[in-house]
């Protein structure tokens, strides 16, 4: 599989895709100067304990303050707030590997034995603020690399079940050991099977600064502070995705590839030579055709092969997406063979647009409805088999009796196409408009009134260029007419920007003259 990267970076935003075989499967939007990022520690204050939610609102210095749940503070709470309390002005610091361990947190207890209003406590972003919702947050703290991920307060040495040789079980715990010091532990991800012994050893290392510099930044700041900042959206998805099967990361700005490749030449110095710094004049997207596909993220019809096409619809409780054959049936004698057929084309496409479209919570998928039970259980374990490379935590069931597929799939951040469309500001929403018929003496009741009752001697209408058009027309036109009938004077001005059935009016020196 030929997989690419291609890095779009502007003013406002960086936009992250990855290709694989020229298909976008995954697109990401950084946004410059956010500030707020899943990984990202920060020391907070708590704002206010909710009992019957058994959870807490913490201040982080967001417009919306951040959520944490009494099972997010994680076993070992009682032991990180006291190392935090530690590192206070005026107080002796504590360091984890000399410190004695706190009896840990029982699994049903109450966040307020915990937690108290004007607490300080150290956070780390476990998902952003999506919607009206602030970011998630979890005190169970985790620093990840391109190898392990390092626990604090642990000392277990956990395994990616992927990893199934024993022999290499004995020897991914033995670097560990060798390595981290008392109080630490460590999740031993998949990429450290093909991973040298020295490189596995310096990521480990790297965390283990990566903590010390977190607490000595403590010491610093006063909440609400960022003390610790992931590394930026380009450089996480390196880091969990550079393997063999790259072949070129191409980035369109100077700083952003510097960046890029530093990092890659930290991790893997033999991959450094893939990071390519675009020059040309067309947009990279367009250049990667990649602006085209972008665009089938907004679109509510995705269309399949033979003229079969899928319906994704997005809702606030959850996302529902329908297949149809499309003029497929019209054609084909063997339903039962033409069904399974389309369905499994869906299956596929649908797994990549979960991806593309980062689509979170409840999924229910409408398929084809299939007779025989054989056929049923080959759809469910293909989507199975296409749903295993999705990195973010999902879970797909078998087939309902109605013909129905339920997904679910954790989402940490904003969805791609949330914010893209708006109310329709003419129609209200309720795809209905006045009838153009009448919006000739729609505008004459208003302008009879403005210059009757409210004695006007000059008007300015603001209208579409249709709408302006239409009033000019003619040898004796709508706008000679209405100036000879109410005796005043009227000029029209076409502006793109009113809908086709409003209008706007302004006196001499632009105040409105019709203020709802």
């Amino acid at each position: 599989m030929n997989r690419e990267l291609i890095i779009n970076v502007n003013p406002t935003e960086i936009a992250i895709a990855l290709c694989e075989d020229k298909v976008l499967v995954e697109l990401n939007k950084e946004q410059c100067q956010t500030g707020f990022a899943v990984g990202d520690i920060y020391l907070g204050r708590v704002r206010k304990i909710m009992p019957g939610l058994n959870a807490a609102f913490v201040n982080i210095g967001h417009e919306k303050d951040a959520f944490i749940h009494y099972l997010d503070l994680g076993a070992q709470f009682p032991s990180l707030q006291k190392l935090v309390a530690s590192q206070q002005p005026g107080k002796r610091g504590m360091r984890l590997e000399t410190m004695k361990m706190e009896p840990p947190v029982e699994k049903t207890g109450k966040i307020s034995d915990y937690l108290q209003v004007g607490q300080t406590i150290l956070v780390q972003i476990a998902k952003e603020a999506i919607s009206t919702k602030g970011p998630r947050l979890t005190a169970d703290i985790s620093l990840a690399g391109r190898n392990v991920v390092l626990v604090p307060f642990s000392s277990k040495v956990f395994l990616s079940q992927k990893i199934r040789s024993n022999e290499e079980k004995k020897r991914l715990k033995r670097i560990a050991a060798a390595v981290l010091p008392k109080n630490f532990g460590v999740i031993i991800r998949t990429a450290a099977i093909e991973a040298k012994d020295e490189d596995i050893e310096h990521d480990m290392q790297t965390q283990i600064d990566r903590w010390r510099k977190t607490l000595q930044a403590v010491k610093k700041s006063t909440a609400p502070a960022q003390v610790m900042s992931e590394l930026s959206r380009a450089n996480t998805i390196i880091r969990d995705s550079l393997n063999g099967t790259f072949s070129q990361i191409v980035v369109n700005d100077e700083a952003t590839f510097n960046e890029v490749r530093n990092y890659i030449r930290g991790i893997e110095p033999e991959s450094e030579k893939l990071v390519k710094l675009y020059r040309g004049g067309v947009p990279i997207f367009d250049n990667f055709d990649i602006s085209k596909q972008i665009k089938s993220l907004f679109a509510k019809y995705v269309s399949l092969r033979r003229g079969a096409y899928l319906i994704i619809e997005h809702t606030e409780a959850m996302n529902v997406i329908d297949v149809n054959s499309g003029n497929r049936t019209k054609a084909e004698d063997n339903q039962e063979q033409t069904a399974l057929d389309v369905n499994l084309a869906a299956a596929r496409e649908i797994a990549r647009q979960l991806r593309l479209r980062d689509l979170g919570g409840i999924v229910i998928v409408d398929f084809i409805d299939l007779h025989k039970a054989a056929n049923r259980q080959l759809l469910y374990d293909e989507m199975t088999k296409l749903m295993a490379t999705d990195k973010a935590k999902h879970t797909v069931l078998p087939l309902t009796k109605f013909g129905l597929m339920q997904i679910t799939r954790q989402r940490v951040r904003p969805v791609a196409v949330q914010d893209v469309t708006d109310v329709c500001p003419t129609c209200n929403g309720t795809g209905k408009i006045e009838p153009t018929v009448l919006l000739d003496k729609k505008i004459e009741n208003k302008i009879s009134y403005l210059t009757q009752d409210r004695k006007q001697k000059y008007v300015r209408l603001s209208v579409s260029p249709y709408v302006s058009s239409y009033l000019r027309r003619g040898l004796w036109p709508l706008r000679m007419r209405w100036m000879w009938r109410y005796k005043f004077w009227l000029s029209i001005v076409s502006d793109q920007s009113v809908g086709i059935v409003d209008a706007h009016y302004y006196d001499r020196k632009g105040n409105d003259l019709v203020k709802e």
